[in-house]
């Protein structure tokens, strides 16, 4: 990779941490002080997931 590559991707890294790092600063302060955080709305469906992989794993394998 040549020298001016490399510096347009620092370049592109520094924009990138420059203008989003300040809102997702944000977002994980609003994050800590949510009230109730539905954790089942989120866990049933991954739960669900994993057991479909591993009954698609399981009928593949025998």
């Amino acid at each position: 990779m040549a020298v001016w590559e490399q510096a347009m991707v620092g370049l592109a890294i520094f924009a990138v941490l420059y203008f989003w790092g300040p809102g997702a600063k944000n977002a994980l302060e609003d994050s800590q002080q949510a009230e109730n955080p539905d954790w089942k709305g989120a866990l049933i469906p991954i739960a669900m997931v994993v057991l479909f992989v591993i009954v698609l794993i399981s009928l593949v394998r025998s």
